[in-house]
C-alpha cells in the first residue's frame, strides 16, 4: 500500500504496511539510518525523530499514526537552529563516544532547548531521563546541550 509521507521537508511515498513502525521505514524503506534501532519498547530512545516538531520512539510509532504530521529525523535537525547550536556544541565538547545513542540524544534535546531555552541541569536530567546511553557520556551529554543553550543565547 502506497503510503505518503512529510519527510525532512519533502513528500515521499512509501510502499509499507499501515502498521509498521516508522523506524523501519526510515531505516529500510528509505535508507535513514541516522535514525536508530536500540530497544524496539520506546525505553532508550536511539529512535527519536520528531513529529510535528515533538519527539517520539519511532519504533513505538505506525505509519497508521503519522498521517500528516511532518516528520523531522537526524538526517535534517541541522537545519533546524536549535538542532545546528546541538551539533555544533556536540563537536566542541566532543560529547560523542561510542555515538549509537546520538542522534536520538540529540533530537530529544532539540524538544527540550525547544521547551525550554534555559534549563538547569535538573531539567536536563529530567527531560532525558528517557535516554539511554551505554556508554554512561550523560555529564558530557548535559554539557552539550548547556553550551547550545548558550550558543543559542548569543
Amino acid at each position: 500500500m502506497a503510503i505518503q509521507l512529510k519527510l525532512n521537508g519533502e513528500n515521499r511515498s512509501v510502499e509499507a504496511d499501515p502498521g509498521t513502525p516508522l523506524l523501519w521505514v526510515l531505516r529500510d524503506e528509505l535508507q535513514l539510518t541516522g535514525t536508530k534501532f536500540g530497544c524496539g519498547v520506546a525505553s532508550c530512545g536511539a529512535c527519536t525523530v520528531h513529529m510535528d516538531g515533538v519527539p517520539v520512539r519511532s519504533c513505538q510509532t505506525y505509519l497508521e499514526d503519522v498521517g500528516t504530521a511532518e516528520i523531522t529525523t537526524i538526517e535534517a535537525i541541522s537545519e533546524d537552529r536549535i538542532g545546528a547550536a546541538l551539533q555544533q556544541a556536540w563537536v566542541e565538547l566532543d560529547v560523542v563516544q561510542c555515538g549509537y545513542c546520538q542522534s536520538g540524544q540529540i533530537m530529544s534535546a532539540v524538544g527540550l532547548l525547544a521547551d525550554n531555552p534555559k534549563p538547569s541541569a535538573q531539567d536536563i536530567d529530567d527531560y532525558m531521563a528517557g535516554n539511554a546511553c551505554r556508554c554512561a557520556t550523560y555529564q558530557r551529554i548535559r554539557a552539550g546541550i548547556q553550551r547550545a543553550a548558550e550558543i543559542l543565547e548569543a
